[in-house]
């Protein structure tokens, strides 16, 4: 397991659950499968997962919740599962801190596909080599109290460090790499996401409103009708 992606995969349906493990198995994924949320917790805390699939509704603990525990305690990547594309229950998960979301039922080609896009996020986000272009002096960027370790990924904001998820820190990064120009939600779903086709913008809209309450409300404005852009 050791050289092996390991998910966590939390899903309450017995059939979808050994399904899923068995296919993501395939696709060469380590996965430990718990039918609820406080074993889906538990298993967290003792394996340390590089990633976590979670399903809305499950009993104990629902999903949201455990989403938001788990953030509580680690920035590892969150996928949410959910059978309704309800925009409740999307903004809910988002807001709990997941980086994105699959409704069911889903393809087993496209969860791996969102899976491998969001593992790829969080290693760029630790220091891997990402799209976003690093500045001549040593990778720092300052945008008034705010200030950007591009190279040790590190944000502090009027001299205190700022946790960012590896999302937040990928989309924080493409507003940083142009500052003041206006990018898309399409296009942040593109750079950060990887989405090829068309994706739910919401979870653009989301995602920036939380970077906003780590790194001021001010700093990212909205350009109504175009996207966002980092005020210079």
């Amino acid at each position: 397991m050791a050289d092996q992606t390991h998910v966590l995969f939390v899903e309450d349906d017995d059939v979808i659950r050994e399904a899923t493990q068995l296919a993501l198995e395939r696709d060469g994924f380590a996965v430990t499968a718990m039918p609820d949320g406080l074993s889906g917790l538990e298993a967290f805390r003792t394996d340390r997962p590089d990633i976590a699939l979670l399903d809305v509704m499950v009993p104990g603990l629902d999903g949201v919740s455990l989403c938001r525990r788990i953030r509580d305690e680690s920035m590892v990547p969150v996928i949410m599962l959910s059978a309704r594309a309800d925009a409740i229950d999307v903004v809910l998960g988002l807001e709990a801190g997941a980086d994105d979301y699959v409704t069911k039922p889903f393809d087993g080609a496209v969860l791996v596909a969102r899976i491998r896009a969001v593992l790829r996020r969080f290693g760029r986000a630790e220091g891997g080599k990402g799209e976003a272009a690093s500045p001549d002096d040593g990778g720092m960027l300052s945008f008034g109290e705010l200030d950007i370790d591009t190279e040790g990924m590190e944000v502090r904001r009027a001299g205190q460090p700022v946790a960012l998820t590896p999302t937040e820190m990928r989309l924080l990064l493409e507003f940083s790499a142009t500052p003041g120009t206006v990018l898309s939600r399409d296009k942040l779903l593109e750079r950060v996401w990887e989405y090829g086709w068309g994706g739910d913008t919401r979870v653009v809209d989301v995602h920036v409103q939380r970077l906003r309450t780590k790194i001021g409300q001010d700093r990212i404005e909205t350009v109504r009708g175009f996207g966002y852009k980092l005020k210079a």
